[in-house]
């Protein structure tokens, strides 16, 4: 599914698509969360995701989102990002609009973890945990974000 923005910038989830080394550069150095992942954890995590989604202007890659899945019910929304030349366009909203509302994925349950977008996610009905969810952290601690 390629979907046009504008005359510049596209859609597009096709994982041939992926520019690995785009988003390998963004993740270990530019993203808050994750940097523990080494070059060959991330090209495994994209190759293994459920479904990835890139934007992209003319054939570079400006932006990404990967989902885990069981294909059925549950979907959990990772490694959402948009190079900073890029933002201020919408294209982290038309990313997560096109993983979440015009995928397989569409009445999915989805999960995801973020330390800095609530207003962006809470905009496609993410909300903070109702009581029946429980979360075991992993083992790498969670990096936040420099205060603002």
């Amino acid at each position: 599914m390629q979907q046009p923005l504008s005359a510049d910038y596209a859609i597009d989830d096709n994982p041939a698509r992926v520019d690995l080394d785009v988003v390998w550069h963004f993740l270990s150095s530019a993203a808050y969360w994750g940097r523990w992942r080494t070059r060959d954890d991330v090209a495994r995590q994209v190759r293994g995701a459920w479904r990835v989604v890139g934007a992209y202007r003319g054939q570079d890659m400006v932006g990404f989102a990967r989902a885990i899945s069981d294909g059925v019910a549950f979907a959990y929304l990772a490694d959402v990002f948009v190079l900073p030349e890029h933002r201020k366009r919408g294209l982290g909203r038309r990313l997560v609009n096109a993983m979440i509302e015009r995928g397989a994925g569409r009445g999915f349950r989805w999960l995801l973890h973020t330390a800095d977008a609530h207003g962006l996610y809470a905009d496609f009905g993410f909300a903070p945990p109702g009581s029946t969810l429980m979360e075991r952290p992993g083992a790498r601690p969670a990096v936040l974000p420099p205060p603002s």
